[in-house]
């Protein structure tokens, strides 16, 4: 008889995991508390304009590739790619910005322009980049995070030295350029920390930028959500929406279910892909791994202030992405990490997808999204919404020379109040916890309880961090740890 699995949420990292489980074998139900899967990385559809509610950029195509691999599949059987050129600009004053285009002989041009002789400086650090990202691929992600020994081989061994500087050493000490430095800082935000909290290592990240590119999925992100629910479906695991996991049922020490709205599902063995602090909540008090205290001492990734909005008009002088770092980023990065408060002359990122992707807005028409980096747990209102839109709109309108206020159909704004709502999410944070050295690896909140037996966690709080690949390969290593202990 096959034994069962109740998986706790349908973001990327559990649907990840089901598909591993189901192909493994075992009776996968999913439960998800909204009434559309996707976790953090919903759709939002309104008056013919479709955004991604979460994670609008697609890198490290290759982890996407070698996931469909493992079930004889390809993401083309799914969805079509369509790699962005230019990938992404940068707004550093009013007309002035800097493009990153689609190929790293593009982009080293690029430098050369910015600062002659920074072309020879970047290749030596994307070839350096490239070595951290095999190591990384192939040797240190899809580990469980169990044991620091997993860390130690001849490989890393020799790149020691890395785990113990940061990025923004090492950046500012080849680039003088403070334009080109921003660039190439930029990639680490996605780790959830700040460049100069962020090990060296992680250069990879630059790699993964100017070596493979950026992409776009045709619809947009929730198409890679739609092909894992594809997928899952067809290894024949169950999804049900808007039920809410009250409890985990524990008897003799032992993870046996879940309730469910009053209702109780026996299962043997649950796997929680839901916000790592509150999965923790659902257990009585003496079965918690991590206190309070332990949570709030960690760095978390970024809350955000989002804006969807829909214009009745093209708009210029933009790209898919653009980002505006025409403010200090250091100053930014101090009220997100060192004294949490509502930034002033915030940093934001504007995505236009329907310049790429006519799906995504009436034609002639525009689908916007901006997004302000927050400190998580910060107070959230209306009127602090309506006075950062209105601020980030002046600024873009500005910067870009044009005039969009009054080309505005609607505007849907998202923000603490709503990730603690919709996904139950410590203090409202984004996505998950920050890979800070003392964050990386075995350091992370564990993948299997330590209290528990039959009861395992995936996402962006464990092994191996935040962003969506990582979700992805979080989702097999929690599945692979459950095929070892209970296969």
């Amino acid at each position: 008889m096959k034994k069962s699995i109740a998986v706790i949420g349908s973001g990327f990292s559990s649907l990840s995991a089901s598909c591993y489980l189901a192909k493994a074998g075992y009776e996968v139900t999913i439960f998800e508390k909204n009434n559309n899967i996707g976790g953090r990385a919903r759709q939002l559809k309104r008056d013919g304009f479709i955004f991604d509610m979460g994670p609008t950029w697609y890198w490290m195509p290759d982890v996407f590739e070698r996931f469909f691999a493992d079930f004889g599949k390809k993401p083309t059987d799914y969805y079509t790619l369509e790699k962005l050129n230019p990938a992404y600009s940068i707004y550093f004053g009013k007309n002035d910005f800097i493009t990153i285009e689609d190929t790293l002989e593009k982009i080293t041009a690029a430098f050369e322009k910015e600062e002659p002789g920074s072309s020879k400086k970047l290749q030596k650090f994307i070839r350096k980049a490239k070595n951290n990202y095999n190591i990384a691929i192939k040797d240190l992600v899809y580990n469980p995070g169990m044991s620091p020994l997993e860390l130690v081989n001849s490989t890393t061994i020799r790149n020691l030295g890395q785990f113990l500087g940061n990025i923004k050493k090492d950046v500012r000490k080849a680039f003088k350029n403070d334009r080109l430095a921003k660039i190439l800082e930029f990639p680490v935000l996605f780790l959830g920390a700040k460049p100069s909290n962020t090990p060296s290592f992680y250069s990879f990240m630059n790699y993964a930028d100017f070596g493979l590119g950026t992409y776009h999925p045709q619809k947009g992100m929730y198409q890679v959500i739609l092909a894992l629910q594809s997928l899952a479906q067809e290894l024949g695991v169950k999804i049900i929406t808007n039920v809410p996991v009250e409890k985990i049922i524990v008897e003799k020490n032992c993870a046996k279910g879940l309730v469910c709205s009053g209702k109780t599902y026996d299962f043997d063995i649950v796997l929680s892909g839901a916000d790592y602090h509150h999965s923790e909540t659902l257990l009585e008090p003496e079965f918690r791994q991590y206190s309070e205290t332990y949570w709030n001492k960690k760095t978390f990734a970024p809350s955000s202030l989002l804006f969807y909005v829909g214009f009745d008009k093209k708009i210029k002088n933009v790209n898919h992405h653009t980002l505006f770092f025409d403010t200090d980023f250091n100053t930014h990065a101090q009220a997100i990490y060192d004294n949490p408060k509502w930034p002033e002359n915030p940093l934001f990122y504007a995505s236009f997808p329907s310049i790429t992707d006519s799906h995504l807005a009436p034609e002639g028409k525009e689908a916007g999204i901006f997004l302000i980096p927050l400190a998580p747990g910060l107070k959230d209102t209306n009127i602090l919404r309506e006075h950062y839109f209105n601020e980030i709109i002046n600024r873009f309108e500005f910067l870009t020379s044009q005039d969009i206020r009054k080309n505005i159909i609607f505007k849907e704004s998202y923000c603490v109040n709503d990730f603690v709502k919709d996904y139950n999410s410590y203090k409202g944070n984004a996505y998950g916890m920050a890979n800070t050295l003392l964050q990386t690896a075995f350091l992370r909140p564990k993948l299997k309880s330590k209290k528990i037996k039959r009861l395992f966690f995936t996402g962006q709080l464990t092994v191996p961090g935040p962003g969506v690949p990582p979700s992805l390969i979080s989702g097999k290593l929690a599945a692979n740890l459950i095929i070892k202990y209970h296969g």
